[in-house]
């Protein structure tokens, strides 16, 4: 008998790595724009990122959130990788 399988399978980021999110996507307005985030699990992080909202990184293996403008025509280079707790109080801690 073969293994059943109760979780969702999720596709992989080229950047990231197969299975490296903790969630689906989500759009938010922010800034008058719409965004697209994602939440990145720990297992799944595996460089450093700078955070914008604190400006200091983010180390491999921390679970944090992937966030980038909807707006068509725009690439991997507008994703923004944030500490969770950033990301939540962007409204005062970032300024564009």
């Amino acid at each position: 008998m073969s293994p059943r399988y109760n979780r969702r399978r999720v596709q992989g980021d080229p950047e990231l790595g197969p299975g490296a999110f903790g969630g689906p996507e989500q759009v938010v307005e922010w800034a008058g724009e719409d965004w697209v985030v994602r939440r990145i699990s720990g297992s799944a992080s595996t460089k450093a990122y700078r955070c914008p909202g604190c400006d200091q990184e983010i180390r491999p293996a921390t679970p944090h959130i992937v966030a980038w403008p909807v707006e068509a025509g725009r690439g991997l280079e507008d994703r923004r990788h944030w500490h969770s707790a950033c990301w939540d109080a962007r409204e005062r801690r970032y300024r564009r």
